[in-house]
């Protein structure tokens, strides 16, 4: 089973720079899926939802400012931050690509350090548990250098699937996820779960949390999925 480490995906239609930043990302210890164009890159989301996205602007099929529309416009995936890779220096086309919805715009040629700067800065916003950040929820608390969850003061012993759940619900609270989101979230694409699996340990998950007489805050929304608060 996964780590709560970040997913990374990476557009970019040269294969040298391509080879590149996947290498680097990966050293950085983010886990790295690569599509060659806008197109591949639209289905790969609809397959598993990343934690943030690398995206060049000159693609075939595809342009850059295209997908990152895309992705802004809907409900889904407008949470997610791109950041946008040009050699499009001039201050019109960076103001595009931002007005775009890019939440950072990365001029070539560009030090890789500074990009991997950009990309923590991004996911600590985003993904603080991957940044090693606490969280707080009312008066839930997690800490995820430690592995450990409080309530109340009270400390609760989790299980790891239920960590990573309830880390994930807590990066977002109000967010309703649908349980193939917290399957891929959660378990992984490639592992396969039967659905049922996520009920289950919604189930345990919310025994935990309840175990000093604390209300229930997660929230299942009929037909939709889960949600905390």
């Amino acid at each position: 089973m996964r780590t709560l480490q970040a997913q990374i995906l990476l557009v970019e239609d040269e294969r040298a720079q391509r080879e590149v930043l996947s290498y680097n990302l990966e050293a950085e210890g983010f886990n790295v899926r690569c599509a060659e164009n806008g197109e591949d890159a639209l289905l790969m989301i609809e397959e598993a939802l990343p934690d943030l996205v690398v995206l060049d602007w000159m693609m075939p099929l595809m342009s850059g400012i295209e997908v990152c529309r895309q992705i802004k416009t809907r409900d889904d995936t407008r949470h997610i931050p791109v950041i946008m890779l040009s050699a499009r220096s001039e201050d019109v086309d960076k103001v595009r690509g931002l007005d775009t919805g890019a939440d950072d715009y990365v001029i070539k040629p560009y030090s890789i350090s500074e990009l991997m700067a950009r990309v923590r800065s991004q996911l600590r916003r985003s993904r603080p548990v991957a940044a090693g950040r606490a969280l707080e929820f009312e008066d839930i608390i997690l800490d995820p250098v430690n592995h450990r969850v409080s309530r109340n003061s009270h400390e609760l012993k989790l299980g790891p699937t239920e960590f990573k759940l309830l880390s994930r619900l807590m990066e977002r609270p109000g967010r309703v996820f649908s349980r193939d989101q917290l399957l891929d979230l959660v378990w992984g694409r490639d592992v396969f779960v039967d659905m049922r699996t996520v009920d289950v340990h919604v189930a345990r998950l919310r025994k935990v949390l309840v175990s000093y007489g604390s209300s229930d805050p997660i929230r299942t929304v009929r037909g939709a999925g889960y949600a905390l608060g």
